[in-house]
């Protein structure tokens, strides 16, 4: 086995020039390595040496103007791009697979820079007209100007390198066995998303081009409502409709965008600067009632003070929406940028919304977290109760890790003996046993409790599991996590990841284990599913099934 210091001479440039830290450190990001352009294996070619040779000319300076072809969609959806006459990598933000284009040197970062796009010279591969308007500058959807079958085939490609590259297995081996299976595309590409979160401010965010349609004189024709620009907390591009949520969730929109910067309503927009202002955060939820079907949606005002009376006119402007059933407001009284309130009341209806999944029901309030694309969900869940090969007779033990409030643990309850969750959010573990009650299920634990921070007493408190389910957030699990099931020897482990990065480097510790620590994989790799769960954006989930060697 190639101890991991050594690996990075093996890997292509582009990622070879990640540092990785040994992952001894008891710290939990400390081990990770950096993930901002993990992409498609395009190594980087070396300079001509020859004597006649400008060595100066083959690495671009800051500010320099270049000539650029995009060769691939790297993690996060940038695009890999070669300089034209030398090959030279560079990373640019909205650069498509084929595009030739005039790009600024904006950053160097050792082996590899980092550009603006100024002028497209041709035009990318599988281009098509993006049917929103906010596309060339909101980061929601980057995407959306590149034919979805070209989307899906760079999602499964970038995870292929990473598991080659990462994870430390052949591409022999993949394709042998049949470990690596093709993207699960989403039959539904637009107004999928059951969540959205947008900000207010003081002003509109505009492009240059559109400078001169600020209002001079200030005031509320400049308030924003809307999305930030990419890369900056303080900067809002002020949306009308977003294609990526329900029409329904788009119809509050509208009526709010359309009165709330009324003077004499005397709404002030929150100032992240001066942190003056009573506007903050507008969340939209959307689900189903259970027993007609219809649609149902929470509006959720984020405001820095408790001022009902003057949040009525709002309330009573969208209540008047058959499918609003919920308005919240969350006071958040903190300088923070973050929708969760200190405080949370109900303001009209009722204080949650239910949606179905597998045939469960689930409540969900304001600040709890669920799977914000639900059709696509329902896929995802299928393709985890097939890895996890239950027996159906009732006698199985799953551990399930990460378990949030509950729904895939709560999916697998029915056809097991016990399920026990850990999950570090104290509400999201409130909710999963408030969802278990809801739905008659008594077979199903969940604890709260951080499994970054796990001690030798872990485990002692719930029998052998026959299956391990573990779904962690997108920096993957601690080396503590994972040196725990080595030595648990679970029969089964369903990995579940919303970072393919990361779950290359898991999956590489599990089964190839960690020299430095000299500690040693257990466990072979059967199948990796990538699910394309988020249309138009860089996201990738992954469902991977791991037997014990």
């Amino acid at each position: 086995m190639v101890p991991i210091s050594n690996l990075t001479n093996t890997l292509p440039l582009h990622i070879r020039k990640f540092k990785f830290p040994s992952p001894s450190s008891s710290s939990s990001p400390s081990y990770r390595f950096p993930l901002s352009t993990l992409s498609c294996s395009i190594p980087q070619p070396q300079p001509n040496t020859t004597p006649n040779s400008n060595a100066t000319s083959y690495f671009p300076k800051r500010g320099q103007t270049l000539e650029l072809l995009c060769e691939s969609l790297a993690f996060k959806g940038k695009g890999l791009c070669k300089v034209t006459e030398t090959g030279y990598v560079v990373m640019c933000d909205r650069a498509l697979p084929g595009e030739r284009f005039i790009g600024r040197i904006t950053r160097k970062k050792g082996n590899y820079a980092e550009a603006t796009k100024l002028q497209t010279l041709t035009p990318p591969f599988h281009t098509v007209d993006a049917p929103c308007v906010y596309v060339p500058h909101c980061g929601g959807c980057k995407t959306q100007n590149l034919a979805y079958q070209a989307q899906v085939k760079a999602k499964e490609e970038q995870v292929r390198d990473l598991i080659i590259h990462v994870g430390r297995f052949s591409q022999k081996e993949l394709e042998l066995h049949g470990i690596m299976k093709p993207i699960v595309p989403c039959d539904i590409q637009f107004h999928y998303r059951n969540k959205m979160e947008f900000s207010f401010g003081p002003y509109k965010w505009l492009p240059k081009e559109l400078l001169h349609e600020r209002n001079v004189d200030g005031g509320s024709e400049n308030y924003a409502l809307g999305l930030h620009v990419p890369g900056f907390f303080d900067k809002i591009i002020n949306v009308d409709k977003c294609l990526l949520q329900t029409d329904p969730a788009n119809k509050v929109l509208a009526a709010i965008q359309e009165c709330w910067r009324d003077p004499q309503l005397g709404f002030s927009p929150y100032n992240v600067h001066s942190h003056v202002g009573f506007l903050k955060h507008l969340m939209l939820r959307s689900g189903r009632d259970v027993m007609t079907g219809l649609p149902e949606v929470m509006v959720n005002f984020v405001t820095s003070s408790y001022k009902p009376d003057l949040l009525k006119v709002l309330v009573d402007k969208v209540s008047a929406f058959p499918e609003v059933v919920s308005i919240m407001n969350n006071v958040n009284t903190s300088v923070g940028n973050t929708s969760v309130g200190e405080e949370e009341y109900t303001l009209h209806g009722k204080s949650s919304i239910t949606e179905t999944l597998r045939g469960l029901t689930f409540q969900i309030s304001a600040n709890s977290f669920f799977q914000t694309n639900t059709h696509q969900a329902e896929v995802l869940y299928k393709l985890i109760e097939e890895c996890a090969g239950i027996k159906g007779d009732g006698s199985e033990i799953v551990l399930d890790l990460f378990c949030g409030t509950g729904t895939i643990g709560l999916t697998l309850a029915r056809s097991v003996k016990h399920v026990y969750g850990y999950e570090v959010v104290p509400q999201a573990i409130a909710d999963a046993r408030l969802n278990a009650e809801l739905n008659g299920i008594q077979n199903a634990t969940f604890v709260q409790g951080d499994l970054n921070k796990i001690d030798e007493n872990f485990g002692k408190n719930f029998p052998k599991p026959d299956i391990v389910i573990s779904d962690p957030n997108r920096p993957g699990m601690h080396m503590k996590l994972i040196k725990f099931l080595l030595n648990l020897r679970a029969p089964r482990i369903v990995y579940v990841s919303c970072n393919p990065a990361t779950c290359a480097r898991d999956l590489d510790y599990l089964c190839h284990g960690v020299a430095e620590l000299n500690i040693k994989g257990c466990y072979k790799l059967i199948s990796l599913q990538p699910v394309d769960m988020f249309p138009h954006t860089p996201h990738i989930e992954c469902v991977c099934l791991l037997e014990l060697c």
